[in-house]
């Protein structure tokens, strides 16, 4: 049996459970259904411009969390963004834990900072000293995007996909994953309210898509496959967001 792509899932800070329901309060995170999104960034979530955003390890090996720095600090070439890694003893805006089956997850933007110090404000569920550099880059760069307020670029308001949701269930429900329907709905087919984000046409290359492969979609259409980097799209977007 084919296994299913290892995906991120989203930790949304204070919103209630699935469905989601769209409000009109920019401060929630809470996605519509009228709409599909590409690189997105939900507006309120973002952080100030040139703010220096605090880095720490929970935990870890060495090897790994140098990885972490180095394939993170490559969002800080396009825009007035800027990473610093602290001393594990201090408190940190982004808390980074490696707990092996807990999955690969971000909050968004500055809901990092609602969580109690030591808290993991991200995951690293499956990168070990044997993981290729090119994984590590493909999830490291697209957890970072989602620290720095990105959304899932399959959700994005300004572009669409014709999904196979048979398919879609299929694959996600079993290994590696094994999500439920319910999970599934909130990750893949709902979409951002085009009211709290800013974005652009859909960038199948962005690294914040997915890797779907061409049977979940009606079409044969496929996204994400062998992204391993920030697209074009990504670092001109990044520069307008972090002026």
């Amino acid at each position: 049996m084919k296994r299913s792509p290892k995906v991120c899932i989203d930790r949304i800070v204070g919103a209630p459970p699935a469905p989601y329901v769209a409000r009109q309060d920019l401060h929630s995170i809470i996605r519509g259904m009228d709409e599909a999104l590409n690189l997105a960034v939900v507006a309120a979530k973002k952080w100030p411009a040139g703010r220096p955003i605090t880095v720490r390890f929970l935990e870890g090996n060495a090897y790994v969390q140098e990885k972490v720095n180095k394939f993170a600090m490559d969002w800080t070439n396009y825009g007035n963004i800027k990473f610093q890694f602290v001393n594990d003893k201090q408190d940190a805006d982004i808390q980074i834990a490696f707990q092996q089956g807990a999955g690969s997850w971000s909050t968004i933007g500055v809901d990092a900072n609602t969580l109690e110090p030591g808290e993991p404000t991200m995951n690293y569920g499956w990168l070990d000293e044997n993981t290729p550099d090119k994984e590590i880059s493909r999830v490291v760069k697209h957890e970072f995007g989602h620290a720095l307020g990105c959304i899932h670029e399959h959700q994005n308001p300004g572009g669409g996909i014709e999904w196979n949701k048979e398919a879609v269930y299929e694959a996600l429900s079993g290994p590696p994953n094994n999500w439920d329907r319910e999970t599934i709905d909130r990750n893949l087919f709902e979409r951002y309210n085009k009211n709290i984000t800013q974005y652009t046409q859909l960038d199948p290359r962005s690294i914040m898509t997915y890797p779907i492969p061409p049977e979940w979609t009606t079409n044969g259409m496929s996204f994400g496959q062998d992204v391993f980097d920030l697209s074009d799209m990504d670092k001109e977007f990044m520069k307008k967001m972090y002026p």
